[in-house]
């Protein structure tokens, strides 16, 4: 019986007929290619190696890549070895027939190949019940070294139950998975993992087919690959943007819309911004552009001020472990003793028995010193220590080991978005070796260590546990480099900007864009000086005037002090009757009368007047009730109504900033209005209006149809959220804290008409007729063509949603709004899904485009059921673009209450623009009701 023992990592060599050179790629490929096992493995951990798998190209493994598949070669062998001791009374031999598996006496066929016309399965072994067994199942068994199997091991074993479904004609429920060096089983459900198999083998045949490689991005399986060095290699040949850890596939791809491709590009979009102070004490940003900038200029970048580590006793720390077995077996030790002088510690566990014994030693050392600081690089050590503690118990509470541990301190925590080195990762590795640090051997790391462990174990090589602890402290060594280096700048960020640069850091706040107008800045103060001479008030104040050239002054126009007697007399009018009881019968009361600065509003002029406002009061002789008080319309001491309106109508219907309006007013009017009188006239408006945002409130409930849309709010900093409700003729906006869906489900619990907004979930519980907003979905489909060019499929469906919604549109234009012509498309409309429910896509976008049809099936053409519901939301989109404008205006200075007040007023002011009334005229009328004040225009007119 001649088998291939093939790793479960690896995939299969090159096809028949097919040469491949290391030096490149073939200039084409072949059509139909086969899908094995192995290739699926290698595409689950990255495209460009199952790529490079199927052209056959060969490269030297690196040490841990060769380990492993020598491991992997090794368990497979052993294990198909127990497999068949078990099973030596029914052990097929050679090649078994798939097509008479019931006839068959064997029970285990091992190293057994299934091939259909697209797909390859090497299964390790197969497994048959005996025949009279009910009911008869086939189950494919896979055997893998780790104690940890992962995903790509999961959908490789439900693949080959899926080739060899195909093969013996049958159901196979179910694969099983051999693993780890308890020799442990895992049952995998082949139905779990049927819809990602098939996602990825339609995504594979694209690969193989494809007559170009697939886009190089590094990932975190290429430590691991066979393909490391020359991956890397063009990566750095391309200045690839994949080279920045923790820079995502999905923010790659963004990237390459905007036009940037290489480290190099990206560096040149950093832009310092100015944080606000209330977000001074939120965690700074990690920007990937001053990564890039800092590896263009190979200079540290430093952001904001540093944290540097508490004084004490600093104690260097370094584990290494076996991930998989969850097992720390080297616990490496740094300790200053002062004098530049330190002391190592390296505690050895032979086996995980030992494991308590190294935590003992450790904790011990620590005990012995006054006040030590842990410190460490990332968060393995925190799960260490956290481990540790909870397998053989903390140290006892209020011991200096004890508080130690708890306040260990993570110092990757300290660099994170805060100090770049210009390397591709914040590694500790990368960062140190920058600095000038080397290990004595170059190929240490991570991946290498657990190598040499295993060696050990196999060989108890003592040069290998030498390696071992010489590298752990090595890493220590290195701790402790960094931890000086920040501490050095951490000096320098946090001085005073004066400070003369250094050559090697740059702080990354002061950076300003090149450009005609950028700061001067120098180290030699001379030339400093030398700038500042040279401002252009700097020479009118004291260059000129001694060369004999007087400075002229600017000529301002003379402010007149404000009249003290009253330029016009206004009598306000006072009803007849009680407004309470609406008798007659009343006596005179007092006589009010209050002078102020006010405007006169001319047909096309304003002037300012000092006005008295006088207004007679009347007491009923029936109910004693004294009305007339309110006619005086004042606002404070000072300032009449008009200029309030007049306030009102520049900040929120023209969006003109107070201060702007404050220094127009003083300048050409002569008046003496102060930011407080500004704040006080927004306040009054608003308590004026009140009840009119809840008349609109009300009248939009109670209507036919609701217009719904939200957006954002900044108040101080805070994130805030603004909803509007709308409808042809009013607009109301609502404050809330947040975007969850209670607030609108609370003012929509009484409204039974129809809901127009776009597809945002918190609508959907509302119970109402809903009609989504057929523009968000257009524009969508739009964008899903133009990320997927070539998805016919895709284009498909949108061509056929753009003929059904073309045809709606002309009926609306010719007939409006009206149900009675716009039913007749209700046909189409159900073609249209029948189109949809009848068609298998194979692409993914023209898929999740079929669930979104369906899945809103009864939301997106409402409209041709009722009158006067439109197909889109523009109408609530109009108004948040009116609230957007004033949001830039007040730029998140305004508090809570200022936001409200603010959104009173823009109520009232769009539900004006949605009547046809003039804004300013209402204001000026002192009327509080937009429906009454409309009517009363169209009667005048």
């Amino acid at each position: 019986m001649s088998f291939r023992i093939v790793s479960p990592g690896a995939t299969v060599g090159q096809p028949p007929g097919a040469s491949r050179s290391f030096s490149g790629l073939p200039p084409a490929r072949w059509e139909g290619q086969m899908i094995t096992s192995e290739l699926l493995a290698a595409y689950l951990a990255c495209p460009m190696k199952c790529y490079l798998r199927s052209t056959g190209l060969k490269c030297s493994e690196n040490q841990y890549s060769a380990w492993y598949h020598k491991k992997n070669d090794s368990y497979r062998r052993i294990g198909t070895e127990r497999l068949a001791s078990v099973y030596s009374h029914a052990l097929a031999e050679g090649q078994i027939d798939p097509r008479h598996l019931k006839d068959a006496q064997w029970q285990l066929a091992i190293d057994q190949v299934f091939k259909t016309a697209e797909f390859s399965a090497d299964i390790h072994a197969v497994q048959r019940p005996p025949a009279q067994m009910e009911p008869f199942e086939v189950t494919p068994i896979r055997l893998i070294c780790s104690n940890r199997p992962s995903r790509a091991v999961r959908v490789t074993a439900a693949f080959d139950a899926l080739v060899l479904s195909k093969v013996t004609r049958q159901t196979i429920p179910f694969a099983t998975i051999i693993y780890g060096e308890s020799w442990s089983t895992m049952k995998v459900h082949v139905a779990t993992h049927i819809r990602e198999l098939t996602k990825i083998i339609h995504k594979l045949k694209t690969l193989l087919s494809a007559a170009n490689p697939p886009v190089l991005l590094l990932n975190r399986h290429c430590p691991e690959c066979e393909y490391r060095d020359r991956c890397r290699a063009k990566a750095v040949d391309k200045d690839d943007l994949s080279l920045l850890s923790g820079l995502t596939e999905k923010e790659q791809a963004r990237l390459n819309k905007k036009g940037i491709f290489t480290v190099n590009q990206l560096s040149h979009t950093f832009r310092p911004r100015r944080r606000p102070k209330q977000l001074i004490a939120k965690p700074e940003k990690y920007h990937h552009s001053l990564r890039a900038l800092a590896i263009r200029e190979k200079k540290i970048h430093v952001v904001g001020h540093l944290q540097v580590p508490p004084h004490g006793t600093l104690v260097f720390f370094d584990v290494e472990s076996l991930p998989d077995r969850n097992f720390y077996y080297l616990i490496g030790v740094r300790i200053e003793t002062g004098g530049g002088h330190f002391t190592t510690y390296s505690f050895w566990a032979n086996s995980s028995s030992d494991e308590r014994k190294i935590w003992n030693q450790f904790v011990a050392v620590l005990s012995d010193f006054e006040n030590p600081i842990l410190i460490h690089y990332g968060s393995f050590e925190t799960k260490f220590l956290k481990t540790m503690c909870a397998r053989y118990g903390s140290p006892p509470e209020g011991s200096t080991a004890a508080e130690a541990i708890a306040s260990s301190l993570n110092l990757l925590s300290l660099i994170f978005a805060k100090v770049y080195f210009p390397s591709y990762s914040n590694g500790l590795k990368e960062n140190a070796r920058f600095l000038g640090f080397e290990w004595s051997d170059t190929t240490a790391d991570g991946l290498q260590a657990i190598v040499w462990r295993h060696l050990w174990e196999d060989s108890c090589d003592p040069e290998l546990r030498e390696k071992l602890i010489a590298y752990n402290n090595e890493d220590c060594a290195a701790l402790d480099l960094m931890t000086r280096v920040l501490g050095q700048l951490s000096d320098y960020a946090n001085a005073d900007e004066a400070q003369p640069l250094r050559t090697d850091v740059i702080r990354a706040d002061a950076i300003r864009p090149a450009g005609k107008w950028r700061p001067f800045k120098s180290p030699i103060s001379d030339l400093q000086e030398i700038n500042r001479a040279a401002r252009w008030d700097y020479q009118r104040d004291r260059v000129f005037v001694r060369f004999g050239t007087r400075r002229r002054p600017l000529k301002q126009s003379a402010q007149r002090a404000p009249a003290k007697r009253a330029q016009k007399i206004v009598f306000a009018s006072v009803p007849r009757g009680c407004p309470r009881c609406q008798k007659v019968w009343r006596r005179k009361g007092r006589l009010l009368s209050r002078t102020v600065h006010d405007f006169v509003f001319g047909k096309y002029s304003i002037k300012r007047r000092v006005i008295q406002y006088v207004a007679q009061t009347y007491i009923c002789r029936s109910c004693g009730y004294e009305w007339g008080l309110s006619n005086l319309r004042l606002h404070g001491r000072n300032w009449g109504w008009n200029i309030v309106a007049y306030f009102v109508y520049n900040v929120i219907g023209l969006r003109i900033p107070q201060l702007t309006f404050q220094h127009s007013i003083n300048r050409v009017f002569g008046g003496h209005l102060v930011r407080s009188s500004l704040n006080e006239f927004k306040a009054r408006a608003s308590r004026i209006y009140c009840d009119t945002k809840a008349k609109i409130l009300d009248r939009i409930i109670s209507g036919a149809v609701i217009h719904a849309d939200e957006t954002g709010a900044n108040i101080k900093g805070h994130p805030g959220y603004v909803w509007v409700l709308t409808n042809l003729t009013d607009v109301v906006y609502i404050l809330a804290e947040s975007r969850e869906g209670e607030t609108v489900q609370h003012l929509l619990r009484g409204f039974r008409g129809v809901l127009v907004s776009d597809f945002y979930t918190a609508y959907d519980s509302i119970d109402c007729p809903q009609q989504k907003c057929l523009i968000h979905l257009m524009r969508d489909l739009n964008d899903d063509i133009l990320n997927n060019p070539f998805d016919e499929e895709t284009k498909l469906v949108t061509l056929r949603f753009a003929s059904l919604l073309r045809s709606i549109v002309d009926t609306i234009d010719r007939r409006g709004l009206k149900a009675y012509f716009l039913r007749k498309h209700l046909r189409g409309v159900d073609r249209f899904f029948d189109f949809l429910k009848r068609s298998n896509f194979r692409s993914e976008a023209a898929n999740k485009v079929k669930q979104r049809f369906e899945r809103n099936r009864e939301k997106l053409f409402t409209f041709l059921r009722y009158d006067g519901v439109t197909w889109n939301n523009n109408n609530a989109e109009h108004a948040i673009k009116s609230f957007a404008r004033l949001r830039d205006i007040i730029a998140g200075s305004s508090t809570k209450k200022g936001i409200e007040e603010y959104l009173t007023l823009l109520s009232v002011s769009e539900s004006c623009k949605y009547r046809g009334v003039d804004f300013l005229d209402f204001l000026r009328s002192g009327e509080t009701d937009i429906t009454t004040f409309a009517r009363h225009r169209r009667n005048a007119e």
